[in-house]
């Protein structure tokens, strides 16, 4: 169960940011490649026939009709087997979804680091979704950073952050923590690198499992030389490497409740030795310092312990250990708030007892004022049959005198009585005004925190509207920056091929126009010819006369239009055209 939860939280992630259509929902293509992609990292077996028939293209599959909860249950998550890589479907999750939800701001870190702090978020998240990191554990993980980078830490700071942090919320996002820890806020004046070396400290200590790590050397079983190793620990194993970058393994020491681990001393030139010892084998091992021989006997051992009592590494047991104190003082609030009830509920039990012990002395009130209107009557009535029979009998008048003195001291201690009560109800009136008064008080106090609590949701529903139309805005703005950008490259295309255009219209229109320059030139030489050619002829022919208005005779039509000459004048002209050919004839 616990492998499943921790499992469920990145692909929840994953999930969340796949692109959803208008209807809000996911496209069985994206949750297929999801499904592969799963199946392939936790190593678990599946078909791609069932793959298939569950995501098919209709509406009619598993998917459809039940979500994808369900299929990942059943298909996904009930067959995964320890032993997969959890780095690299941690990586594969992170890649689906940082694209989309990771700060656009500088951060102060780099993309591995803030994976890893995204990695150690899903891991102190509180197991409900959407998933969100509470301020305790906020602070636990600072901590860790600070202690890994060798700060103090400032916890004034943070409970001026914390502070912050309530008023607007409950809790971080993994997003929001990624930006906090990037932004350098609680790691002010401390290089990148050192940054980067804390994060995969904690990350090593709590998604790895590595509770310690660094160079060691060994004595080997065979040639018994001493080499080197850099040495992992991890709850259950001690693995030792070539080098830091754990590419060649070079062996590995199970360790179980019969191993222990001893100081050895100096020998063969060898300083801070210490062994291992197992059922089947001993390891001779050497430390730089008598610091770090200490340090790796106490992680030993503590691993030791630990397989033998059957406890889990310190870091999850801490985890276990906050969550359950959360869950205490949660119960405890959940406790005292029914115990408000039983209160108020008490109180009004004790406002309607009040109620009737009032009616009950407005009742014995009202019963007094009867009894002393009847004795005033019965006071009247004696009076009067004292002033009448007074003179007859002494003796009656003796005794009437009595029973009035008796009843006069009854009258008294009537009275006495009225008196207290009524002190009494006065008593219990003004605790009855108190009362009302403290529920009056209790009545604001209450409505005042519920509208505290109104104000709060509605920040926070602000706040994230804002974000939300923040990242719309962001979105929007790329799009149309983009769409400018085709839109520009398109006009500048345009602008060139119109440039282009332009300047061979250009030349078209300058080799036009000396065209009809020369067409002009060769139009006014060939009406200059054509005039002078008339001229010729028309001296030639001595055709020049005034225009006059033409002979009433029949007009006839010659080369120079029609009634032009007369028909005597047109044989005048053709006698004389006649006689001036027959000269050149002969």
């Amino acid at each position: 169960m616990a492998l499943k939860e921790e499992l469920l939280k990145p692909i929840w992630h994953a999930f969340t940011a796949l692109d959803v259509d208008k209807c809000g929902k996911v496209s069985k293509s994206q949750l297929k490649v999801l499904s592969h992609n799963l199946c392939t990292l936790l190593n678990v077996p599946h078909d791609p026939v069932a793959l298939e028939e569950h995501f098919g293209d209709n509406d009619l599959g598993p998917v459809s009709n039940q979500g994808y909860m369900p299929y990942l249950n059943k298909f996904i998550l009930d067959k995964v087997q320890e032993g997969f890589n959890k780095v690299e479907f941690n990586k594969m999750c992170w890649t689906l979804c940082a694209k989309k939800h990771l700060p656009n701001t500088p951060l102060y870190i780099s993309e591995d680091s803030a994976f890893k702090v995204w990695t150690i978020f899903n891991y102190l998240s509180e197991e409900k979704f959407p998933l969100v990191i509470v301020p305790e554990e906020i602070e636990y993980l600072l901590k860790k950073l600070t202690e890994a980078m060798g700060g103090g830490w400032q916890q004034a700071l943070f409970e001026d952050y914390k502070v912050a942090l309530d008023k607007k919320q409950n809790g971080l996002s993994a997003w929001e923590l990624i930006e906090l820890i990037g932004s350098g806020q609680f790691s002010k004046g401390i290089d990148h690198a050192t940054v980067s070396m804390a994060i995969n400290e904690v990350f090593n200590e709590l998604i790895l499992d590595i509770l310690k790590q660094g160079y060691l050397c060994k004595k080997g079983h065979k040639r018994k030389n001493w080499t080197e190793r850099w040495f992992v620990l991890k709850p259950n194993i001690v693995t030792y490497y070539c080098s830091e970058d754990l590419k060649d393994k070079k062996g590995e020491v199970i360790l179980d409740e019969n191993c222990c681990v001893e100081s050895l001393p100096d020998k063969d030139g060898r300083k801070c030795l210490f062994v291992v010892k197992c059922l089947e084998k001993s390891y001779e091992i050497s430390a730089s310092d008598k610091k770090k021989k200490q340090e790796w006997i106490q992680a030993i051992q503590t691993v030791v312990n630990l397989r033998k009592f059957q406890l889990p590494p310190p870091h999850k047991e801490a985890r276990q250990k906050r969550r359950a104190l959360r869950k205490k003082l949660l119960a405890e609030q959940e406790a005292m708030e029914k115990k408000m009830k039983e209160l108020q509920l008490a109180n009004e039990t004790k406002q309607q007892e009040l109620e009737v012990t009032r009616k009950e002395l407005r009742e014995a009130a009202a019963r007094a004022m009867e009894e002393e209107r009847k004795r005033q009557e019965t006071q009247t009535q004696l009076q009067d049959r004292f002033q009448t029979e007074m003179e007859r009998e002494l003796l009656i008048r003796r005794q009437m005198e009595a029973q009035v003195a008796q009843k006069s001291n009854e009258l008294q201690q009537n009275l006495i009585r009225v008196r207290e009560l009524e002190e009494m109800y006065r008593k219990l009136q003004e605790a009855l005004d108190d009362e009302k008064q403290a529920r009056q008080e209790e009545e604001n106090a209450r409505l005042h925190q519920a509208r505290l609590l109104e104000e709060e949701a509605a920040k926070r529903e602000v706040l994230e509207k804002l974000h939300k139309e923040q990242e719309a805005a962001i979105k929007m703005t790329e799009a149309e920056k983009k769409e400018l950008e085709q839109i520009r490259e398109v006009k500048e295309k345009a602008l060139q091929d119109a440039m282009q255009q332009l300047e061979q219209l250009e030349k078209e229109r300058i080799l036009a126009l000396e065209q009809y320059q020369q067409v002009s030139k060769n139009l006014e030489e060939a009406t200059s010819k054509t005039r002078s050619w008339k001229d010729k002829v028309l001296q030639h022919e001595g055709l020049m006369r005034l225009i006059q208005p033409g002979s009433k005779n029949p007009g006839l039509v010659t080369n120079w239009g029609p009634a032009s000459f007369t028909q005597g004048e047109l044989e005048q002209r053709e006698k004389s055209w006649q006689e001036k050919r027959s000269p050149s004839t002969d």
